[in-house]
């Protein structure tokens, strides 16, 4: 029996239930206009509207609109059917990536891009953000600092729009109207084929090289992953070939470890040679598309790749379908399973190991990556054989190396030489000597994770094994760094540290965490704690996931080391 005492409460009490639903009618977040969602649908036009297209989409809006507002993200979150809070995370995990909040002001149309990684930083960067600061009239120009942009053998290195600007000052600069890549004179696919390109490619297609031989001639010739790991090509081959199909593979143009720049050089000059490279492995693994990550610091880039896939994929020539990803500045996908997290569309957040990407890779599918100048030399490792490239070598060092050279030597820039080259034969023989003025001091082996070693140290072969492994340093993707007895090497290290902090994805907390402290326990005056840097080096590398957290403290631990007098 119902009590009717308590009628007009429950009345009052379903009138207010209907109210609350009416008012909830709407979804919850940012809702999405009919003409927000025509702008971005124009913008991103005949895009397929997957998951894995989204970061590749957010260019496009930043291209079209030079930031990305919040109406904008919302809108390309319907049409991507992810929600809101997807988009932002992506968005707002790179640093290209301009997010416009409600009320804030859009930012200038011109941004100025000053690097001011250790080369840069060596060669005046401060001083030129400071010109540049003066010079300009706020809100009409950005000045952004910036970390290493491949350039660093033109030091200072600067970036408007998409112009780069070597040996930067503030007369180079120039107009701040002048925002459009300059696409330098580089081998085009005629030129190539002219000088007998493609022949590899097509006696691997017709058979004469049988996937087995070329295996074997690339493990034969010592031929090396040279993004940094430095694992042997032919295992790689054989590993990601064991494992059923389909199989994809992926490319690593993301050289963001400053002092790097050796495959921007190769492929604003021969790019065909890697995509002859490419597509012989992509035969020989059984490899159904290839991706190419390419990091966004590259326009130039970029346009000779989109330009040359095109002339690939209309001529004679029987390719595997390549698709470039733009990066969006995040050192971070240098790793590759951070790198493949990007191409899928995501964060670029290492994923956890094992299981690695050969078995489980892009799309879950088994995947090979290589290096640019790794796949350049497979053309002619097939052409000359596996004894022709692995003479080219010092006693036990197989191969040629491209070694990035850059700091306080007279002739910088991207050097040929025996793999097992010193650090002093690459001065004096290669690099014109020392600048005038300079004496020899201390050099990176292998870029800011590699550590940084003295004068006393540099006849070691700078090469993949124990010879640099035994003094905590690595050669990785070989960019040379060259410090002089005018610098300082604890500034040096607190720069590369400030690096590391800046580029940690902070997923684990031993790296986001461990690289701020790190800077402030280096950064504090008087004298260093060193008890707590040592633990705090441990930490980092033990709990990291990645190598990031892990090789971030070899610069520190060698200033503790080699140079107890600077500290």
């Amino acid at each position: 029996m119902v009590d009717e005492s308590n009628a007009p409460v429950l009345e009052r009490d379903s009138a207010r239930e209907d109210t609350r639903r009416k008012k909830s009618a709407k979804p919850k977040g940012r809702q999405v206009t009919d003409a927000d969602l025509k702008a971005v649908a124009q913008i991103i036009d005949a895009m397929p509207r997957r998951r894995d297209m989204l970061i590749e989409a957010l260019h496009l809006i930043q291209d079209a609109q030079g930031h990305l507002s919040a109406p904008y993200l919302a809108a390309l979150a319907e049409l991507f059917r992810l929600s809101q809070v997807e988009v932002y995370e992506v968005a707002s995990f790179y640093h290209h990536f301009d997010i416009v909040k409600e009320g804030e002001a859009t930012p200038p149309p011109t941004t100025i891009r000053v690097c001011d990684s250790l080369s840069c930083a060596m060669a005046g960067a401060e001083a030129l953000i400071a010109d540049l600061e003066d010079s300009h009239e706020s809100g009409k120009v950005r000045i952004q600092r910036v970390p290493c942009i491949g350039r660093c053998a033109a030091a200072p290195a600067a970036q408007i729009g998409k112009r780069a600007v070597d040996h930067a000052t503030l007369a180079s600069i120039g107009s701040t109207d002048d925002v459009s890549e300059v696409v330098p004179d580089y081998e085009t696919l005629a030129a190539y084929r002219k000088a007998g390109g493609y022949r590899m490619l097509a006696d691997v297609l017709s058979g004469e090289i049988t996937p087995d031989s070329a295996i074997e001639t690339m493990s034969d010739a010592g031929l090396r992953g040279l993004g940094g790991a430095g694992f042997p090509a032919g295992r790689k081959w054989s590993i990601v070939r064991s494992h059923h199909g389909p199989r994809l593979m992926t490319i690593n143009g993301d050289e963001g470890e400053p002092g790097t720049f050796k495959d921007r050089h190769w492929l604003e000059s021969q790019p065909h040679r890697m995509f002859e490279g490419a597509q012989i492995a992509a035969r020989v693994v059984g490899c159904e598309r290839v991706y190419i990550y390419m990091r966004d610091e590259y326009p130039a880039v970029i346009e000779i790749l989109r330009r040359e896939i095109e002339a690939l994929e209309t001529s004679d020539i029987d390719v595997v379908p390549m698709e470039i990803r733009r990066g969006a500045g995040a050192y971070i996908c240098g790793e590759e399973s951070a790198m493949i997290e990007s191409i899928e569309g995501k964060r670029g957040l290492p994923r956890h190991r094992p299981p690695y990407i050969a078995e489980i890779g892009l799309f879950g599918r088994p995947t090979l990556n290589h290096n640019v100048e790794t796949l350049a030399w497979v053309p002619d490792i097939l052409a000359h054989g596996a004894d022709w490239f692995a003479a080219k070598g010092k006693p036990d060092h197989p191969g040629l190396r491209s070694y990035s050279v850059s700091g306080r030597v007279k002739e910088p820039g991207v050097k040929l030489a025996p793999a097992g080259t010193s650090v002093r034969e690459l001065i004096e023989d290669y690099s014109g000597g020392m600048e005038d003025g300079h004496t020899f001091k201390a050099y990176l082996p292998g870029g800011a994770s590699g550590g940084i070693l003295p004068a006393s140290l540099g006849d070691i072969p700078l090469d993949f094994g124990d010879a640099l492994f035994k003094h905590g340093a690595f050669v990785g993707s070989h960019a040379i760094v060259v410090l002089s007895d005018q610098d300082n090497i604890k500034d040096a290290v607190v720069n590369l540290m400030k690096f590391f902090e800046h580029e940690s994805c902070g997923q684990c907390t031993p790296c986001r965490g461990g690289t701020e402290k790190m800077v402030k326990l280096l950064s504090k005056p008087g004298a260093l704690d060193e008890g707590a840097i040592r633990d705090l080096e441990q930490v980092m590398r033990d709990a990291s996931i990645c190598g990031l957290g892990q090789a971030a403290p070899n610069p520190v631990n060698h200033l503790l080391t080699h140079f107890r007098d600077e500290i």
